[in-house]
């Protein structure tokens, strides 16, 4: 009896051994690597550069902490980057106003919002080599008469305005004798205004100039002939990625965008005007 029971407990004992040998020899799965955020910040509402939408059709991103989607030319050029970067891009709405501060305090990593890297604007953060450059327009309501506009001096009189803080709202101050209304903190302000005849027009790039003349059959954009239009720098026309000062990503996001063709860029742009929301929101 007793060597039975021996046995048993021997048994026992190795059957024992053997399951904790072969606990330790059980692999651990590697854990998935997250990868770095990269927070993008834009106001989702400067069409073809960058609007909100209700899904995620022609590769619109989710917004952050919104059900809503941003679509458009800086979203595009926003993915190319962050592919690039390797890591995950994370679209976070940002007033225009705000979009300085927040890429000043670290809330945001990159503005990618249509901005120019003005000599202002570089003394407060850096900017990317350009990813576009326009020319200036003015935006008006269709059959009036500064449709057929040549110069801007052809809108002398007009209620003209921009949008706030930007360098548009300066150079309504070479139109002699216009009338310079209250800047306005977005496009869709400034949209609903001309539509409904409290300004005459107002100034615009070149790509949200066709935007809202697409969206709006009651709009008509002006450009104007050589000489007769808006003077201003190459970098108030150019729009790049504004960053922290000193941030160290910086040189490989230029050649990231340097990567980019100019084939690659309009075609880019030609798709986020015949994909912009009707509302041009």
């Amino acid at each position: 009896m007793k060597r039975s029971l021996t046995l048993v407990l021997c048994g026992i004992l190795a059957f024992s051994l053997m399951l904790g040998a072969a606990g330790c020899s059980k692999k651990t799965e590697p854990k998935e690597t997250v990868k770095k955020e990269f927070k993008v910040g834009l106001e989702c509402a400067y069409a073809p550069f960058n609007w909100t939408q209700t899904d995620d059709s022609n590769g619109a991103v989710a917004i952050s902490g919104s059900k809503e989607f941003a679509g458009g030319y800086d979203v595009e050029i926003a993915k190319k980057i962050a592919d690039g970067l390797d890591r995950e891009l994370v679209i976070v709405k940002t007033s225009w106003a705000g979009l300085t501060p927040a890429v000043q305090s670290g809330t945001i990593d990159a503005i990618i919002a249509g901005m120019s890297p003005t000599a202002e604007r570089k003394k407060t953060i850096d900017f990317t080599d350009n990813y576009y450059k326009s020319d200036l327009v003015m935006v008006v309501k269709k059959g009036s008469t500064y449709e057929k506009a040549k110069s801007i001096q052809d809108f002398s009189g007009a209620k003209v305005t921009a949008q706030l803080d930007t360098f548009h709202y300066t150079v309504i101050d070479q139109i002699k004798g216009v009338k310079k209304q209250t800047a306005m903190d977005d496009f869709a302000a400034m949209r609903v205004a001309l539509e409904s005849g409290i300004i005459d027009g107002y100034v615009s790039e070149r790509p949200e100039g066709v935007s809202a003349s697409t969206a709006n059959p009651k709009f008509a954009m002006v450009e104007f002939v050589a000489g007769q239009g808006f003077q201003a720098s190459d970098d108030d026309v150019a729009i790049a990625v504004g960053m922290k000062k000193g941030n160290p990503d910086q040189a490989q996001i230029n050649e990231i965008l340097a990567g980019i063709s100019e084939a690659d860029r309009k075609a880019m742009m030609d798709t986020a005007i015949k994909n912009q929301p009707s509302a041009g929101k």
